[in-house]
């Protein structure tokens, strides 16, 4: 429908090609000025393609002549021309609209261009190499006369000046099959007029009922013939009909360039702990945990390398006491009469018997039977509740309540709210934790064995009236406390705590020792709650009530989920101390082949322990609670590692409790 089309037959003829018509929907006069350049190649005029036919290729095209007779061409080409679209794209990223130009049967770009820029040749809908000589010099000299230069008028070279002429054909009217708009999104003419007939005639309404323009080409081929089928349809014209603008980028973004995380910060805040600049002072290196910046482990001179620090970190906790930043644990304020209740829903084990003064600890699933999270829950109060979540869950549990609460039971009185960063809270483990803290607990609060024991809980002050919050609970396997003020005397009590403990040599220990505790002790961490766990893998089915119902506790008995096949918690210990362990390692039997068959659990959580001198893992391994003592092979096929490990009980140091009730 215009001469360009005309100019790709030239070429095709002076390359030594053959053509078998030229179909053009305008008059004969309107191509006299080009017949005779194509020599005695058939040409039909006032002709429209109506159907192209072929199975593996093109075979056949088929169009309507100037008398309305249907006829067929074999071929195995079709060349399509229907015209130039000026690429408006970046006047539109802020706003600007594109007005419609009949010259050229295209929209071009409107006043409200940006301010500083200038639109020049095809892109204003000058579409000869000439006018876009013409327009990009004039645009050149206005722009540095803008910027204070002398101007001399350049000259133009010679160049192609033909006038644009062309015949809009927005669709074939005589044809009879579907009529494809949109190739990305299956958008037909059909769909343009059933949006009218629906009542989405607005072009923005337009796009969202038939997803015109939306996938990676932005509207590149389709939008400028949707709009004038529209305004044909409605009986107006397509200036008055408008076009939707453009969002960035113009060019597609490849899906390579948004793979991976590793692209730096970005715009990411770090989350300090209120310890940070203490932890600073003490060299600690730092780690991201979730969004947290949390201390690694704290170097002290002559030790050459981060296990050294660990080590001795772990080692010093376990012989006197050790203290650590646990802040980042997520902490939600439970309040309200019905608030035992609610808890008894979320959790597996009954919440609402649990005394005043007293910490449980509690276990999430999520609706489908596995296992969300675990933390602790505490009762300060009659209707007050303290719920603790891991570090990388709180948000997620939080959702998650607020969600039960709004949705599930909103007839409840219970309400909620996050104080993650409200409070500042420090473990304090070891055998002399209890003795540090008495130097820091006010006169009139009596935390001796008997009067505070093992899982106990209270509001009391420290150092001359502070208010603060104390727990009795251990993560490290050691007698512990966890003690929690306001966020602002975080920093103020960390070093209250080092003075106080001075005459025990007490040690700052970073999540990498409080890791090797964990697993040391057998405590669980997002390696194994990893989303495909149900409370029966980690050892905890006794732990879903029987006498009540809970989320998660019908979908969690489904068959699949309680197969005696399923892999289940277990504790792994090198044979050779030499050797050493890694996460991500599968479990095969002494003489089997390492093959997918042969699978029979992985290991989720490695460390050396200073406490056995030998490497240790926690993993999930079939039977795993009936096979202590039963030898196999963890084999690990991306590191090319083979080692011979006994299965034994997850719980490595203090198995029985002990140290914890002292």
């Amino acid at each position: 429908n215009n001469d360009d089309g005309w100019r790709t037959a030239f070429d095709i003829l002076a390359a030594g090609g053959k053509i078998e018509a030229v179909i053009d929907p305008r008059s004969a006069e309107d191509i006299s000025h080009l017949r005779a350049r194509v020599g005695d190649v058939p040409v039909f005029s006032r002709s429209r393609v109506v159907g192209v036919r072929g199975a593996k290729g093109i075979s056949e095209v088929c169009f309507v002549n100037a008398n309305g007779r249907e006829i067929r061409l074999e071929t195995d080409c079709v060349a399509v021309s229907g015209g130039w679209n000026p690429a408006v794209n970046l006047t539109c990223h802020q706003r600007g609209k594109p007005v419609w130009n009949d010259r050229i049967a295209a929209f071009v770009p409107g006043s409200d261009v940006p301010a500083g820029m200038r639109v020049a040749g095809a892109a204003a809908g000058s579409l000869t190499t000439h006018g876009a000589l013409v327009q990009g010099s004039e645009m050149a000299e206005a722009a540095c006369t803008e910027l204070g230069f002398k101007v001399s008028r350049s000259l133009v070279p010679d160049a192609e000046d033909a006038p644009v002429s062309i015949s809009p054909l927005w669709h074939v009217t005589e044809s009879k099959s579907r009529a494809w708009l949109d190739f990305q999104n299956d958008v037909t003419v059909k769909d343009v007029a059933l949006s009218h007939q629906e009542g989405f005639r607005s072009v923005e309404h337009l796009k969202r009922y038939t997803t015109l323009g939306m996938a990676t080409d932005q509207g590149k081929t389709a939008n400028v013939s949707a709009i004038a089928i529209m305004a044909e349809i409605a009986g107006q014209s397509i200036a008055q009909t408008g076009t939707t603008i453009y969002r960035p980028p113009y060019t597609p973004v490849a899906i390579a360039a948004f793979a991976g995380r590793m692209r730096g910060r970005e715009f990411k805040p770090f989350r300090l702990p209120p310890s940070h600049d203490w932890a600073k002072e003490q060299g600690a290196v730092f780690v991201e945990a979730g969004m947290w910046l949390r201390a690694q482990w704290y170097p002290r001179k002559g030790e050459k390398n981060w296990r050294q620090s660990v080590d001795r970190e772990v080692l010093e906790t376990r012989r006197s006491v050790g203290v650590c930043d646990v802040s980042t644990l997520g902490k939600i304020d439970v309040k309200g009469r019905d608030a035992g209740i609610f808890l008894d829903h979320v959790y597996t084990n009954m919440m609402s018997s649990l005394p005043v003064g007293k910490v449980r600890y509690g276990l999430m699933l999520r609706e489908d039977g596995f296992v969300m999270d675990d933390g602790t829950v505490a009762r300060l109060g009659e209707n007050h509740f303290v719920i603790t979540t891991t570090t990388a869950n709180a948000g997620l549990v939080m959702q998650h309540v607020d969600f039960c609460k709004q949705v599930h039971w909103p007839q409840l009185d219970v309400h909620m709210v996050s104080v993650t960063d409200n409070f500042a809270q420090f473990s304090v483990a070891g055998p002399n934790s209890r003795a540090v803290l008495r130097k820091l607990v006010d006169a009139g609060h009596d935390i001796s064995n008997e009067a505070f024991g093992y899982m106990a809980c209270a509001n009391l002050t420290v150092c001359g009236g502070v208010a603060a919050r104390l727990f009795r609970i251990s993560f490290s396997g050691e007698l512990a406390y966890e003690i929690a003020v306001e966020a602002r005397y975080g920093d103020a009590l960390v070093r209250a705590l080092m003075e106080a403990g001075r005459e025990f040599n007490i040690t700052p220990y970073g999540v990498e020792a409080l890791n090797v505790m964990r697993i040391e002790k057998g405590h669980l961490t997002g390696a194994e709650l990893h989303g495909r766990t149900t409370a029966g893998d980690i050892g905890l089915g006794k732990m879903v009530s029987a006498k009540k119902d809970c989320i998660g506790k019908v979908m969690a008995q489904r068959p699949g989920l309680v197969a005696r096949e399923r892999p289940v918690l277990a504790g792994f210990k090198t044979v050779k101390p030499e050797d050493r362990l890694t996460a991500g390692a599968h479990f095969v039997r002494t003489g089997k082949e390492a093959s997918t068959g042969n699978d029979e659990g992985y290991m989720t959580s490695v460390c050396f322990s200073p406490s056995l001198g030998q490497h240790i893992g926690l993993g999930f391994i079939v039977d795993g609670d009936t096979r202590h003592g039963e030898r196999v092979r963890a084999v690990d096929m991306v590191r090319g590692l083979d080692v011979e490990v006994e299965i034994c009980s997850p719980h490595f140091v203090d198995p029985q409790g002990e140290r914890l009730r002292v």
